[in-house]
């Protein structure tokens, strides 16, 4: 069983930076296309980017291309999200999410089948 913890949420402020961790147990984070997604209150939980097993391509919402940088650390079995030149529209609770299988450039929920429970980030201006 794959299990995913988040870690790093905080309150910033506009302009900070911010790094995200979602630890893994279970199963080797090289084996799992993983990714993260944000959700605020009365929203839909919206993808952020994702990170392919295997080949590490990467993938971006639009909304965050530039600024966020998703990565992996094998030997620590973590994943991280980098966040930089943070926005208020950037609070949210951040959720990391894993799928067993490969693909590239999907950004739907369905698609990953283990989920944390989310760490909060707060960016005041």
């Amino acid at each position: 069983q794959v299990q995913l913890v988040e870690s790093g949420g905080g309150l910033v402020q506009a302009g900070d930076s911010l790094r995200l961790s979602c630890t893994f147990s279970g199963r080797t984070v090289g084996t799992l296309t993983v990714g993260w997604f944000r959700q605020t209150p009365g929203k839909q939980r919206e993808f952020v980017t994702a990170i392919a097993r295997g080949d590490d391509y990467t993938y971006y919402a639009d909304s965050v291309k530039g600024r966020f940088a998703i990565s992996r650390d094998i030997v620590k079995n973590i994943v991280y999200l980098q966040m930089n030149g943070l926005e208020p529209e950037d609070t949210a609770v951040y959720y990391c999410a894993a799928s067993h299988r490969y693909f590239r450039d999907s950004n739907r929920e369905i698609d990953f089948n283990y989920w944390g429970r989310g760490t909060q980030v707060t960016v005041s201006s």
